[in-house]
């Protein structure tokens, strides 16, 4: 595997020699070529691009955890101001878009325009990778760059297309991702490249990627469902996707390209939030810590999650609230939340160096099924699937089983005594993915406005949290004839929850 690694950091210095800009304009002129290049060799590469946008500090999974008051600040550091302010303008985690286009995007896109039948396995991997990633773009952004985007020198200037009409399209491509491993497969007069170790998700189970193209279609039609105007569709594209029959993932999809404890090959949460190769822990796990808010949820529902998801001090469980500012004033005096004291990113999220890199949690898969299960059939396996999504959590965490926490009779918990269905599998999703996909939690909530109560920054000037992202600074200078007009990032949401 750190041959992997070897093998990524040259592709990473051929690939991108010449890449010295953040703009999106300038990042598709570079007279490399990356699909001369071999397969084998660009997939890792760019895999590893996914986990870095996922996991890196102020990536995706950051800016969730912030934006859902999972996370707070210890006493002794200025990490989160902009955050807790709700400042987001245009180079507010501008990286999230930036970083995809020119990195990931750039890499999945050199895959699924290879040619040759004997590519199919890799073409099929770049079609659902790019989904996968355009997918929370949308969420994020709405209208983007897609249908003329990815073309580097012969368009700089990328049109921007309406967000419902990419997420019908890429709903398309995964049906077509998944019809050419199939074609593929069945096509015995070529010699098909078949992804080995290269592949660091599914190792080239292929019907592994099959399963994940159909979860990454089960979250875009979950999202849209409560859009009565998608029932139809929501409908008919259950329908292929049960007809396929491949089903949907039932583990982890994670990156792992060989992580170690050395240095440039540890896990992008790791390296960032836990501690470097000589073992001492990084100022970010220092600065990071729960919120007094999310304690308290955790400890009111018995959640036995509480101490993997955050460290218990010595002392005891012990959170901050998002935008604290006279940290001495508070009842506890001086030094009263300082790291040692306060309950920072825990065990079950910190793992180790060598820990895979999530991309799509099985718990997500499972409350996803359930929601659309309740929306559209009658919630006949709902609550089943509610409680392997729970339990799906638990596993990842390692906190054992789940049944007697689903099974005490309390409201969002147990699947019987919740009045609301939805609330509760909103809520639950919330807990499952808090330190590991947040970010899914934070759409979730722009959508429904569950979980319900939730507090706000006590920086914010503001009555709720943003909806979205402004367009980053980069498309303002390198693409500004075809930006749209910079959306109130605290009112025009995306379309799936207007």
């Amino acid at each position: 595997m750190k041959n992997i690694l070897i093998s990524i950091k040259m592709m990473a210095v051929v690939l991108l020699l010449t890449s010295c800009s953040d703009s999106f304009g300038d990042i598709n002129i570079d007279p490399n070529n990356p699909s001369q290049v071999s397969p084998n060799l660009i997939l890792p590469v760019a895999l590893n691009y996914s986990a870095f946008s996922q996991e890196r500090n102020r990536g995706n999974n950051t800016l969730g955890n912030l934006m859902m008051y999972n996370w707070s600040q210890s006493d002794g550091f200025s990490w989160y101001t902009d955050e807790f302010l709700y400042l987001t303008t245009s180079s507010f985690y501008q990286q999230n878009f930036d970083y995809v286009y020119a990195n990931a995007l750039k890499q999945y896109n050199a895959l699924s325009t290879l040619q040759g039948d004997e590519n199919g396995y890799y073409v099929a991997i770049g079609n659902i990778m790019k989904a996968y990633h355009f997918n929370i773009l949308v969420d994020t952004y709405g209208d983007i760059p897609y249908s003329e985007a990815l073309q580097r020198g012969s368009n700089p200037t990328p049109k921007y297309d309406n967000a419902q009409e990419i997420y019908t399209d890429l709903v398309a491509k995964l049906t077509a991702a998944i019809a050419l491993i199939d074609a593929t497969n069945a096509d015995t007069k070529i010699k098909a490249l078949v992804p080995g170790s290269d592949d660091g998700i599914f190792k080239g189970d292929m019907l592994k990627w099959k399963k994940f193209a159909n979860s990454i279609k089960l979250r875009m039609l979950a999202r849209q469902s409560g859009m009565a105007s998608r029932a139809a569709y929501i409908n008919t594209q259950l329908a292929i996707i049960g007809a396929e029959g491949s089903g949907y993932i039932t583990t982890n999809v994670e990156v792992n390209i060989g992580y170690n404890a050395t240095a440039n090959q540890q896990n992008p949460k790791w390296d960032a939030f836990g501690y470097d190769v000589a073992g001492t822990v990084t100022n970010n796990n220092q600065a990071t810590c729960a919120t007094d808010y999310i304690l308290a949820y955790l400890i009111s529902t018995n959640d036995p999650r509480l101490n993997q998801i955050y460290e218990l001090p010595a002392t005891g469980h012990l959170g901050v609230k998002q935008g604290l500012q006279n940290y001495d004033e508070t009842p506890l005096g001086v030094d009263g939340l300082v790291p040692a004291k306060v309950s920072n990113i825990g065990p079950g999220i910190l793992k180790s160096a060598k820990q895979g890199a999530v991309l799509y949690t099985a718990a997500e898969s499972y409350f996803n099924q359930a929601e659309l299960d309740l929306k559209f059939k009658a919630g006949a396996n709902a609550k089943a699937l509610y409680e392997s999504g729970i339990q799906a959590s638990f596993d990842y965490l390692i906190a054992g089983s789940a049944a007697t926490y689903f099974t005490q009779a309390k409201d969002l918990v147990n699947w019987n005594t919740s009045t609301n269905k939805l609330q509760a599998i909103i809520t639950q999703k919330w807990i499952a993915v808090n330190g590991i996909d947040a970010i899914q939690s934070w759409f979730d909530y722009n959508r429904t406005g569950f979980p319900k109560n939730l507090p706000i920054s006590a920086l914010a000037s503001t009555t709720d949290r943003p909806v979205r992202l402004a367009y980053p600074a980069s498309e303002v200078t390198s693409n500004g004839i075809n930006l749209p007009a910079q959306p109130n990032v605290f009112t025009a949401k995306i379309f799936w929850a207007n």
